[in-house]
């Protein structure tokens, strides 16, 4: 049965929900409508990579009447989220902070900016290393006499694919760290299951990027690295049970002397 305070302490979290995502909202509004007047400059920069590998001439097209307005509106909205995702997190941190045992907020911090960094680091990859490889093979392998001109929505629509696939391998080591740390898995057993997850790193990158084996190894191999990151950091934070500790059977003569002085008292 529900009591009246009960009923209180559940509406002032609701209350406190809501105001949270207000905020939350309120920020990424702000950073948007700042972001604004420099839409197409946003977009130009994000189209950059493929700008630079097709052949003189070649450029983006749009086939739809409004996307030239509404394609660049997208990667602004893009752009403000991820400016505003610190604050957005913190917000979400300060909600469920309350609720939590010490230890755990002790490491929820680190591994709420280390998944932030490792998020940008995916997505810094993807566009500085990822697309000029991608963009350059496409360019390359278009037959002679065929113009390569992609539709802005498309490249968007590819771009936020690579990015998100780049954006979360960056976050494997955090997701280990976290298994790890709520007793899911031991690090022995992730070092067991290591061949596996290299042969799953290879298909990840088979089916997330374009055909070409160079950009499918570009994402692969980052993977698995990024696995044994994990695995190392986990095996640094996660001490063993201290040797006194631990549970050792009495020998014989121990267990004689015990009865004896129990048969003493």
């Amino acid at each position: 049965m529900t009591t009246p305070d009960n009923q209180d302490t559940f509406i002032s979290h609701l209350i406190e929900l809501r105001n949270r995502i207000i905020r939350a909202l309120l920020a990424f509004i702000l950073v948007f409508i700042g972001l604004f007047h420099w839409a197409n400059n946003i977009y130009t920069l994000l189209a950059q990579p493929l700008l630079h590998a097709l052949p003189k001439g070649g450029q983006l097209i749009a086939t739809e009447v409004t996307a030239p307005f509404f394609v660049p509106i997208k990667v602004t909205m893009m752009a403000a989220f991820l400016i505003a995702l610190p604050y957005i997190l913190y917000q979400m941190w300060a909600f469920i902070a309350p609720g939590l045992y010490s230890h755990e907020k002790k490491i929820g911090i680190p591994l709420i900016i280390a998944s932030v960094v490792l998020f940008l680091c995916g997505m810094s990859f993807a566009y500085f290393l990822v697309f000029p490889v991608v963009f350059g093979f496409i360019a390359g392998v278009a037959p002679v006499g065929v113009a390569v001109m992609t539709d802005i929505g498309k490249y968007l629509d590819f771009v936020m694919t690579m990015f998100m696939a780049f954006g979360i391998t960056f976050e494997v080591p955090v997701v280990v760290v976290l298994l790890v740390k709520v007793g899911f898995v031991s690090v022995a057993k992730l070092r067991d299951i290591r061949p596996y997850v290299i042969v799953g790193a290879f298909v990840i990158g088979a089916i997330f990027t374009p055909p070409d084996m160079v950009s499918q190894i570009m994402l692969a191999v980052p993977l698995w690295l990024l696995y044994e990151l994990g695995i190392l950091v986990a095996s640094l934070v996660t001490r063993p049970a201290a040797d006194e500790d631990t549970y050792q059977p009495l020998s014989e003569a121990e267990m004689e002397q015990e009865l004896d002085n129990m048969d003493k008292h």
